[in-house]
C-alpha cells in the first residue's frame, strides 16, 4: 500500500502539516502543547493509514468479484447494504451482475434455439433432397423409357418447389423473430383482406369439393399490415383445407367492437386432439392428424404476423367436428 504514489503524497501532505501545526504550537503556547499535537497528529496519520488499508482490502475483494464475474460466476452477491460509496458501487456492481446473467441466460436460449432451429431444417430438408438424389440417378439410365424420364422430372420439380417454400417460410419468420419486418399500421378493411386472402385456397377447395360460407358487414376493420395479414389468413385457410374432408363445410364470418375486431375461421374437418392442441403453433411440429406433406410451419407463421400486430390468435377444436381459429385485433389505445 505504502508503494502507492497516491498515499505516499497524501502521508508527504499530513507529515508536513502535523510538523508545522506542532512547530507554530510550541513557538506560541508552549512544548507540552506541542507535544499534544504531534501525538493527536501520529493518531490521525494512523488511522487514516488504518482505513485506507480496509478500503484497499475492500478493492481488492472487488477486483476479485469482477474477474469471477468475468468468468461466468453471476451467483455472486457483493451488496453490504450500508451508505458510502464503496457500498454504492458494490450496489452497481450486483446491478450489473444480475444483467449480465440474465442476457448469458438469454444468449443460452438463443444458442438452443438456433441449434434446434438448425436440426429441424436439416431434419425437413433431408427427405427432399434424398429424393431428388435418387431420380437424379435414376434419369441417368439411357434405358429409363420417356414415361418415367417425365415422372422423375415432375417429382423433382416437385421437391424443389417444397424446398423454395420451406426456405421463404423461414426466412419470413427469422425477419419477424429479428423484429425486422415494418408492419404497416394502415386501415385494414376485412372484407377485402378476405376476399384476398380465399384466391390462393379456391382450387383445393373446389378439387375436394368443400363449400366456403363467408359472413361479415363490409365497414368491419382494423389497424395493421393487409399483405402479412393475408399470409396468415392463407396459412390458417390451407390448413382448415388440408384437414377438412371432401364435401366438407369452411366458414369465415368477422365483426368488431369497441374493444377488438374479430374473424373466425371454422371448419368441420377432423379436428385437432387435445394433445396436440397446446403445439400447433410451434414451428415443424406436426399432430397426429397432419398431412404426410405437411412441414408443420404455416400455423408458425400466422402466429408470428397476428401477434406481431397487436393481436391475439385463440384455437378450439373437437376430434371429429372441426376447428375453430378466433382471431382477435386490439383497437390501439391513444
Amino acid at each position: 500500500m505504502l508503494r502507492n504514489r497516491e498515499i505516499q503524497i497524501l502521508l508527504a501532505i499530513l507529515f508536513t502539516i502535523s510538523f508545522g501545526a506542532t512547530a507554530l504550537t510550541a513557538a506560541i503556547l508552549s512544548y507540552q502543547a506541542g507535544v499534544v499535537i504531534i501525538i493527536t497528529s501520529v493518531l490521525l496519520i494512523g488511522c487514516t493509514l488504518t482505513f485506507t488499508a480496509w478500503r484497499y482490502r475492500e478493492i481488492e475483494k472487488l477486483s476479485s468479484y469482477l474477474l469471477r464475474i468475468s468468468s461466468g460466476d453471476y451467483t455472486l452477491d457483493v451488496r453490504d447494504n450500508y451508505e458510502g460509496e464503496l457500498s454504492f458501487l458494490k450496489t452497481n456492481i450486483y446491478k450489473v451482475t444480475i444483467q449480465l446473467s440474465e442476457h448469458s441466460s438469454l444468449l443460452q436460449r438463443d444458442k438452443v434455439k438456433l441449434t434446434n432451429a438448425i436440426s429441424d431444417i436439416s431434419h425437413q430438408l433431408k427427405t427432399p433432397l434424398t429424393s431428388m438424389m435418387v431420380m437424379a440417378d435414376l434419369l441417368n439410365d439411357t434405358k429409363l423409357n420417356e414415361s418415367k424420364r417425365l415422372e422423375f422430372t415432375h417429382n423433382i420439380r416437385v421437391q424443389l418447389e417444397r424446398i423454395e417454400w420451406l426456405v421463404s417460410s423461414l426466412l419470413k419468420l427469422s425477419k419477424i423473430d429479428v423484429g425486422t419486418v415494418p408492419f404497416k399500421k394502415d386501415k385494414v378493411v376485412v372484407n377485402k383482406l378476405i376476399k384476398k386472402a380465399v384466391q390462393p385456397v379456391l382450387i383445393p377447395l373446389d378439387i375436394k369439393q368443400q363449400s366456403l360460407i363467408i359472413t361479415g358487414e363490409e365497414n368491419v376493420s382494423f389497424q395493421g399490415d393487409l399483405e402479412w395479414t393475408v399470409e396468415a389468413i392463407i396459412n390458417i385457410l390451407k390448413n382448415c383445407v388440408e384437414h377438412t374432408q371432401e364435401g366438407g363445410e369452411i366458414s369465415i364470418s368477422y365483426s368488431e367492437n369497441a374493444l377488438f375486431t374479430v374473424i373466425t375461421v371454422r371448419d368441420n374437418g377432423k379436428g385437432i386432439s387435445k394433445k396436440d392442441l397446446p403445439y400447433i403453433f410451434k414451428r415443424f411440429y406436426k399432430g397426429e392428424n397432419a398431412d404426410q406433406n405437411s412441414v408443420g410451419i404455416g400455423l408458425a407463421i400466422a402466429y408470428s404476423i397476428i401477434t406481431s400486430q397487436n393481436g391475439d390468435i385463440e384455437v378450439i377444436s373437437e376430434k371429429d367436428r372441426g376447428t375453430q381459429f378466433k382471431i382477435k385485433f386490439y383497437k390501439q389505445v391513444i
